[in-house]
């Protein structure tokens, strides 16, 4: 176990905050220890609704681990980060082998932010600017493709609308 007092960063993610206690098993674990509920969700932009199917990183060893070594991601596939409460939040990609869309969304289901394109295997920090309850990971280049911006809304029952 790992005792740290200041922000960390979990295997690809990192809670800002109070000093935190962790396990430094889940960060090396592998996709096919890592199991994921699956689920759909819908963002609403200003011309249509788009589908997505996804699965859920609920768990902080989920939230740890999130996309790291994945080789590929569908068109209209993604991970969703609940964190269960507004907050600022922050990733990297480290072990991440392909670019992502970071779409950073409210409780009430808004967009915040978009980072796109974030860069493969980077230490480098992407904070989420505002609190958020969720990160949806899509594909580089996705949220631009299909014109997702700060406003949409996401459709999902975490956010209590679907």
């Amino acid at each position: 176990m790992v005792f740290c007092s200041r922000p960390i960063r979990l295997g690809r993610r990192f809670f800002l905050g109070a000093p935190v206690l962790l396990a430094a098993t889940a960060a090396g674990a592998q996709d096919s220890e890592i199991k994921y509920d699956r689920s759909s969700l819908v963002i609403v932009t200003a011309a249509r609704e788009i589908k997505f199917d996804i699965e859920m990183a609920l768990t902080e060893p989920q939230r740890e681990h999130g996309l790291m070594f994945r080789k590929s991601l569908g068109p209209y596939e993604g991970m969703l980060f609940d964190f269960y409460r507004e907050q600022p939040v922050s990733f990297w990609m480290k072990n991440t082998l392909i670019p992502l869309d970071m779409v950073f969304i409210a409780g009430d289901g808004t967009i915040r932010h978009v980072h796109a394109n974030a860069k493969p295997l980077s230490t480098d920090t992407i904070p989420s600017e505002y609190p958020v309850r969720a990160v949806l990971e899509i594909n580089g280049g996705t949220a631009g493709l299909l014109g997702i911006k700060p406003g949409d809304k996401v459709k999902h029952q975490i956010f209590g609308d679907a």
